[in-house]
């Protein structure tokens, strides 16, 4: 019922993705009159009688909505009549139900926001986090790295994806004492085989590919974002402009043609939509609001292979893990190996 378009596209692509997932099934949340009229044999449709709106606020959706679809949608989560849940609405209301309902994993603070952005290299670049936390310590950030990985690994398969500490320079030097003090962190997981951390990146590494994953805290990850989908807009039209201005750009267009689809095919924001709600007891994705057919079906697929690939059960192990580095201690300390593992 979520995003700019609710049903018309949501619908759409909840089709889709059955008939490219045979063993796959769906759970409908929403009102009865929208879904009125969509029939599959591996989809079974659940009514909600409320609806969270866009602009509602958190309190709103969270304590007097209490049949919204997307409560409902969160509830089979939890209840084990789903394996994920996917919506396009509210993420901040998205977030305040998951969390609510679902709660955090021992060990893990804060939920991230894990979208996936492209880079030159072919591939994307996990990012986090995106929204969800504008305000971070270095022990959320060490936290969100240990997420990150468990992502990665289950989506690619790459069980030691590298991790870049996204700041305003390479140096160790640079950057506020959060960032100091979350590198010293990550340099001591790598050092005890929790992370494979590269070091400190810079906004440009995202789009290199430098690393696998680049964590931040959501307010740089927020704007990291948007700026990418400004970027590759501006990208399109600009190519659309320059050749069709006379009968000689748009000849060199025909030449050119098979090269400009897979440029933008690659810049295609709607081919990463679907970011992972990571740290939650149950896996919930966010499809971006302005979503299409098409990208909300991408993000079907993203929640569709991390149930496949049990990603609850990598990102557990991997906490499991790393239990000594993620607990929190006095900022007074000192830190080192020693102060984190006593």
């Amino acid at each position: 019922m979520g995003g700019d378009h609710g049903p018309s596209v949501t619908l759409a692509a909840c089709r889709a993705f059955l008939d490219r997932h045979t063993s796959a099934a769906l759970l409908i949340v929403g009102a009865p009159a929208a879904l009125a009229g969509f029939s599959h044999r591996r989809a079974t449709l659940i009514q909600a009688s409320e609806v969270v709106a866009m602009d509602d606020p958190i309190e709103v959706a969270l304590r007097r909505k209490k049949d919204s679809s997307m409560r409902v949608a969160i509830q089979q989560v939890k209840d084990g009549s789903a394996q994920a849940a996917i919506s396009a609405g509210n993420t901040g209301a998205l977030m305040a139900i998951a969390r609510y309902l679902l709660k955090t994993m021992d060990g893990i603070d804060r939920p991230a926001i894990a979208p996936q952005l492209p880079n030159i290299k072919g591939g994307a670049t996990t990012v986090l986090d995106l929204g969800a936390n504008i305000d971070c310590d270095a022990e959320d950030l060490l936290q969100f790295a240990v997420l990150g990985s468990a992502l990665v690994s289950a989506l690619t398969g790459n069980e030691s994806p590298t991790v870049g500490l996204l700041n305003v320079g390479e140096e160790a030097i640079k950057g506020s004492e959060t960032i100091k003090k979350a590198s010293q962190l990550l340099r001591i997981a790598a050092n005890s085989q929790d992370l494979n951390f590269y070091g400190n990146v810079e906004g440009n590494d995202i789009f290199k590919g430098t690393t696998d994953i680049v964590v931040c805290d959501g307010f740089v990850g927020n704007v990291a974002l948007k700026a990418s989908e400004g970027v590759a807009s501006m990208i399109g039209e600009f190519i659309r402009i320059e050749f069709s201005r006379n009968i000689y750009t748009k000849a060199a267009a025909v030449v050119a043609y098979p090269v400009i689809k897979a440029f933008k095919s690659r810049l295609d924001h709607r081919r990463y939509n679907g970011a992972a709600l990571l740290g939650l007891r149950g896996l919930v994705f966010k499809s971006h609001g302005s979503a299409d057919a098409v990208a909300f079906g991408h993000a079907l697929d993203r929640a569709y292979d991390a149930a496949r690939n049990n990603l609850l059960d990598r990102v557990r192990t991997r906490i499991a893990h790393a239990a000594p580095l993620l607990a929190r201690h006095d900022s007074t300390t000192p830190v080192t190996p020693a102060a984190l593992h006593a």
